[in-house]
């Protein structure tokens, strides 16, 4: 009997040129995203140094917490359109050079010294630019993330890149408000601007366009055309984007309430000191950080983004209410740094899931500009958020601003797409 000697065709594994470099690239996103989270989730955990170095009130001090995030909202989605435009590597030097010269430009003019006060304008002025410039990060290695990775493990590559927001937090809580306390403003401004020259020196070493698409590398026979071709439609004209953007800007709100009060909310009304509130902070941030790698490969591998997001709305709700639940009975300073912990950690593990989701939905030509309008939505809730809650605060008691935050947690469950 004959056989026929027709070649069968046998799937094969298709790996993309450059391979191994993609996770340079990452990790050129990671150290981009955590020098500028060091600036502005750090920033905030000095606000007890801020306050008194600066003389500002609770008021004023809201001002200038606020400020960087009001220049990151005015141009994150300049920013994401120009990486869309130029590529990731000129936008990412651009705003990590300007960055560092922003600091350096506080270090040197506008601290405290010799018992001369710079101005609240002036501070946020000068914070206001770190944030214009900061911003560029924000967009620029999402969208390297979406073109460097397959879709099989993107959720887990921009979780990844996300843990830089916490890790950046992280570190700046546990050097920044020692710094602050012993030896003023100066060093402060000038270990951001050091680490944000060291994360531009590896852009310029690492960050190269591919020479491929990791999406077409990797998508099926049927995949879509116009994934394939790279030319999805105007993120802007999208409204299951826009839905997003709006969920991940309103699911920021209790986050950026922790992250710029809670030292305040410790120090004010739990009476601890500078040792258990910067341990409060770090744990906040590992904890945020292994989540959110958790999270990437958890969804990666279950395929249920939509239905986690939705879910990590309730689960921050649920937080936020024992905290002001905490707060309402004057609960011991240990039970209330759990809480802080717990709820800050259920506010920040979602992030890369998200990004990811939206950057999908977009389509990895369009991702700048996707990521663009959702950290536009972000930092404006990093504005208002420190601006507000002293008002809300003034009126009412720490234990109202914590449920309010957790009710504006569950708003934006709704706007996530459903499973």
């Amino acid at each position: 009997m004959r056989t026929s000697c027709q070649a069968i065709p046998v799937p094969v594994s298709v790996t993309a040129p450059g391979d191994a470099h993609r996770w340079k690239v990452l990790a050129v996103g990671v150290a981009a995203n955590a020098s500028f989270s060091a600036a502005a989730n750090g920033m905030p955990t000095t606000a007890i140094w801020l306050r008194s170095g600066y003389h500002l009130s609770n008021t004023e001090l809201g001002v200038a917490l606020g400020a960087m995030g009001l220049g990151v909202a005015l141009t994150e989605l300049p920013w994401g359109m120009a990486t869309d435009r130029w590529g990731d590597r000129p936008v990412l030097l651009t705003g990590l050079l300007g960055t560092m010269l922003a600091l350096l430009a506080l270090l040197l003019w506008i601290t405290p010294a010799d018992g001369s006060v710079p101005p609240l304008w002036a501070l946020s002025a000068g914070l206001a630019l770190v944030g214009v410039l900061g911003g560029s990060v924000n967009g620029a290695s999402g969208r390297a993330v979406m073109r460097w990775f397959g879709a099989g493990e993107r959720g887990f590559a921009m979780s990844i890149r996300q843990t830089a927001v916490p890790l950046g937090g992280g570190l700046g809580a546990l050097i920044l408000p020692s710094l602050a306390s012993r030896h003023g403003f100066m060093p402060v401004f000038g270990a951001l601007a050091l680490v944000c020259g060291l994360s531009a020196f590896l852009t310029w070493r690492w960050m190269h366009e591919p020479h491929f698409s990791a999406e077409a590398a990797t998508a099926p026979q049927n995949a879509s055309k116009r994934l394939l071709q790279g030319k999805p439609g105007s993120p802007l004209k999208n409204r299951r984007v826009w839905r997003m953007v709006a969920a991940i800007g309103l699911l920021c709100v209790p986050q950026f309430a922790v992250l710029s009060y809670a030292t305040v909310f410790l120090h004010d009304d739990g009476h601890l000191g500078l040792a258990e509130i910067t341990a409060v902070m770090v744990a906040l941030q590992a904890g945020a950080m292994i989540m959110r790698i958790w999270s990437g490969r958890h969804t990666d591998r279950r395929a249920n983004r939509p239905a986690y997001l939705r879910g990590s709305a309730l689960v921050a709700l649920a937080a936020f209410m024992l905290l002001g639940l905490a707060a309402a009975c004057d609960a011991p300073g240990w039970l209330l740094m759990a809480g802080v912990v717990a709820a800050g950690i259920a506010v920040s593990a979602w992030h890369g899931v998200a990004y990811t989701e939206l950057a999908t939905e977009a389509g990895g030509a369009s991702a700048g500009t996707a990521l663009g309008m959702a950290n536009t939505a972000v930092y404006v809730g990093l504005f208002l958020t420190p601006v507000t809650l002293p008002h809300v605060l003034a009126a009412s008691s720490w234990a109202v601003v914590w449920w309010l935050a957790g009710l504006v947690a569950l708003a934006a469950r709704p706007l996530f797409p459903k499973p």
